[in-house]
């Protein structure tokens, strides 16, 4: 998925529905979220002006003035620092993992039948994913429903909104700035019920489901980042006996 053909994607491709202005805005604010998800490469570093000016000319609201303030500090970085801290916010971090589904069923079967599910749901509305990214990583679902509409488009942005919750909740705890376009997100959603919020803090707390031993969340509800397990070194040989290896050497 090209970030730049998704922001200049025309408007005439996008299915109509009531309240065109609106719609458009609603739109624009999706395409640029999604946009601004992904990782910072070359493309998207050079076209920081274009995006911010973009950002900038949005009419006012809530989630514009969320995403002015991440495109103040996404101008202002060095390339290598962006690439740094979006690899260590989402890649590193599963609690700030972008695939939404984990948060729904973790690392268990259920989630592999979420996700065709989800890419059959695309397919329905005559929308395939390139770039060879899962159906349920947020720049792609941010992107079908900004151009599918706020119906069926948005429906999998409000089937997961206890999921985006927790994401943005662990970037406002790590202080990234990417935690301002989760707030925009989350502004154009239905306010979280007080079920909604307890299922939040659960899941901080406990984190997803899992199906295989030792895959628990770490203590103090960190989950876990995607290769954690690392086998221990083996021992030094001990071929010498005791009385001849070094204090070193015992307590190693």
């Amino acid at each position: 998925m090209s970030p730049l053909r998704t922001l200049v994607r025309p408007a005439a491709r996008r299915r109509s529905s009531p309240g065109p202005a609106e719609t458009e805005r609603r739109s624009l604010l999706l395409r640029l979220m999604s946009l601004l998800l992904q990782y910072p490469d070359a493309e998207l570093t050079a076209a920081r002006p274009s995006v911010a000016a973009a950002v900038k000319a949005l009419p006012h609201s809530p989630a514009a003035a969320e995403l002015a303030a991440f495109t103040a500090w996404f101008t202002a970085q060095q390339p290598d620092a962006l690439e740094r801290h979006y690899v260590e916010t989402f890649d590193l971090r599963r609690k700030s993992s972008l695939y939404l589904t984990y948060y729904l069923h973790g690392d268990t079967r259920r989630r592999g039948m979420a996700l065709l599910a989800l890419a059959q749901q695309y397919r329905a509305a005559g929308w395939d994913i390139d770039g060879g990214e899962l159906p349920d990583h947020l720049p792609v679902v941010l992107e079908f429903s900004a151009l599918t509409g706020q119906g069926a488009g948005e429906a999998p942005l409000r089937r997961h909104r206890r999921g985006l919750e927790l994401i943005h909740r662990a970037l406002t705890d790590a202080d990234s700035p990417y935690r301002h376009i989760l707030a925009a997100l989350l502004t154009l959603l239905p306010p979280p019920t007080a079920a909604d919020l307890r299922a939040v803090a659960e899941l901080a707390a406990q984190g997803p489901p899992a199906e295989d031993v030792g895959l628990g969340p770490y203590a103090g509800g960190q989950f876990a980042p995607p290769g954690a397990f690392v086998p221990p070194e083996r021992a030094p040989a001990t071929d010498a006996p005791p009385s001849t290896r070094t204090p070193e050497e015992d307590h190693r």
